[in-house]
């Protein structure tokens, strides 16, 4: 059981998720981050994974001793100020990673086949003026993916049915029957499609970068569905504009949810709007997983999924 007022839901939740946490407990709902919180004894905060934690308003919450985040990333949480405190922190990895890896692929495929655009090629009716472009197939390609956890095995596994030859990169190999590159360049070198599924950190800040992209090329499609900061967005604009890689699949971007303009007007790029884990299923399951992470701190159990660095 989680005991009344004693946890603090910060930021908006989607009317489905929101409805599950109302379901399971009765949190008092605290919608600016950036303003002062309700008066209140707040053991734990619940939060998404998109909504940014200000340590500021930690700092007002004495009683804290567990932030819950719902979703795989937590580069939202302010981590140093919580392992100062001590303070423990949860996210829920696994339980989207099948949407995350379906919405991948159907990204792959939306930008080497042109689907977004073949239906526009129908609905104006240029069809019947001549035919659409020749595309890119799949079959045979070189994949790299950048980020071997939990979310790039299941991508692997997803892709090897399409005959494509699969490597990665990451700071250590792993027990697995791709080819490594220590250096996401290397990779980059050595690939048609690259895609992106590395957490945000210090290191993966920025790391696909104009040496990056250049070894890419011409013929290659960047894919990111790891976090906007990864990716040096700058360089990715030139590199599209100048049709130094082929083209990219985006979810997700550094200004959200106002990505970048130039992004809107290029011909070469799939954009979605952070939508990886946004099915009904993955969202309850992700909802119910930072619960139960609550409910265990409560009880004075391990946490089931507890964010270690």
């Amino acid at each position: 059981m989680i005991p009344v007022n004693s946890v603090l839901q910060v930021g908006y939740f989607p009317e489905i998720m929101q409805a599950e946490i109302d379901r399971r407990f009765k949190p008092t709902c605290h919608l600016d981050p950036a303003a002062p919180p309700p008066a209140g004894d707040f053991e734990a905060i619940l939060i998404r994974s998109n909504t940014k934690l200000p340590e500021a308003l930690v700092k007002q919450l004495p009683k804290v001793r567990m932030v819950a985040t719902c979703g795989v990333g937590y580069d939202n949480l302010p981590l140093s100020h919580l392992r100062e405190r001590g303070i423990k922190a949860s996210n829920t990895p696994g339980v989207l990673n099948d949407a995350v890896c379906e919405l991948a692929i159907g990204m792959l495929f939306g930008l080497l086949r042109r689907i977004p655009e073949a239906q526009d090629f129908v609905k104006s009716t240029e069809w019947s003026k001549g035919l659409f472009k020749i595309t890119t197939t799949l079959a045979g390609k070189r994949v790299g993916i950048a980020g071997m956890g939990r979310i790039g095995q299941d991508l692997a596994e997803r892709l090897l049915p399409f005959k494509v030859e699969i490597a990665y990169s990451g700071p250590n190999p792993k027990n697995l029957p791709y080819t490594y590159f220590k250096n996401v360049k290397d990779l980059a070198a050595a690939c048609d499609v690259l895609f992106l599924a590395c957490p945000a950190t210090p290191d993966t800040d920025k790391m696909i970068n104009a040496e990056v992209l250049n070894a890419l090329g011409p013929n290659g499609y960047l894919i990111n569905i790891a976090r906007g900061s990864v990716v040096d967005e700058t360089a990715l604009l030139y590199a599209l504009q100048h049709k130094k890689i082929a083209g990219a699949a985006l979810d997700v971007f550094e200004n959200e949810p106002n990505p970048n303009a130039d992004f809107l007007n290029l011909d070469n790029v799939l954009l979605t709007p952070h939508i990886g884990s946004a099915t009904s299923e993955t969202r309850i399951a992700m909802t119910n997983l930072a619960v139960d992470n609550l409910e265990a701190f409560f009880n004075q159990q391990p946490l089931l999924t507890e964010v270690k660095n």
